[in-house]
């Protein structure tokens, strides 16, 4: 392909299709090189003019999926922290145990009595003299980012939640710290904003090398969504019975039975989710 292509973005705008870009996606996904490279070439062989993103997503994935399935489920990795919904709860466990596997001591989903009046809180995260109050910012499309309104007010939460905090024994001298996680991304404005005033703020790959993503391999907290051996609708019912993590469903593999799975398919979900869990 010589001539520049046009693709069209989730957020509306074009730009030139670029192969390394796709490449790098690829290689995120640990796939083996060779097939790194087949997969970048027949995907440029497809491409049209105003083609979408998404597309070009769906026909990289359908083609990992056909060479590895562990690798096309790292590979989805995003599209997996969009599906913990309808509503956004399984993304607040999600938080909740990526906190607890950093050593934190998590509460998911709690009333908080403020100085003024009670909050609903989507994570309190303790370790050593670090108090975090968190909240979720989930959404089901990835065209949709945190703008400057969400850190605003959430601080202003925040510092409600803090002047009560403050007056509890023994947290004199620990650190208070509100936050923001999203599976999406932030505007520039919201992380301006939220850095000034001392917000933790989270998002797929915010801070930069310290994102969701970076943190998910880090820890191999891989969603059990990311699992292409499971249907939508098994995945919905793991989900309503509290199961979010692939490692869950390694300690716990009675679940699969639960839904009905049988036993050879059980095999091949416990295998993905065993090597998914395996950290780099």
């Amino acid at each position: 392909m010589n001539k520049s292509v046009l693709i069209k973005k989730y957020s509306g705008e074009y730009q030139v299709f670029d192969i390394n870009k796709l490449i790098n996606s690829l290689r995120r996904s640990k796939a083996d090189e060779n097939h790194v490279q087949e997969i970048a070439r027949e995907v440029q062989g497809l491409i049209e003019e105003g083609m979408t993103t998404k597309k070009i997503y769906q026909l990289a994935f359908k083609m990992l999926k056909s060479r590895s399935r562990v690798s096309a489920s790292k590979y989805k990795l995003k599209k997996a922290l969009m599906e913990l919904g309808p509503s956004g709860f399984p993304f607040e466990k999600f938080v909740g145990k990526l906190f607890k596997s950093e050593g934190f001591k998590t509460e998911v989903g709690v009333i908080v009595q403020g100085n003024c009046v009670q909050h609903e809180v989507d994570v309190i995260a303790q370790k050593d003299n670090k108090h975090y109050m968190i909240e979720c910012k989930y959404h089901s499309d990835q065209g949709s980012f945190c703008n400057v309104k969400i850190p605003l007010y959430i601080h202003s939460r925040f510092l409600d939640v803090e002047r009560q905090w403050e007056h509890h024994k023994g947290h004199e001298s620990k650190l208070h710290q509100g936050g923001v996680y999203t599976n999406t991304r932030f505007t520039t404005d919201a992380i301006q904003y939220g850095t000034c005033v001392g917000l933790l703020l989270t998002s797929w790959d915010y801070p930069q090398g310290n994102g969701l993503k970076d943190r998910i391999d880090k820890a191999g907290l891989h969603p059990l969504t990311a699992l292409t051996s499971l249907t939508k609708s098994e995945k919905v019912q793991l989900l309503n019975k509290g199961i979010v993590l692939c490692k869950e469903l390694v300690k716990n593999p009675g679940f699969l039975g639960q839904i009905g799975i049988s036993n050879p398919r059980r095999k091949k979900i416990l295998e993905d989710s065993k090597e998914l869990c395996r950290t780099h």
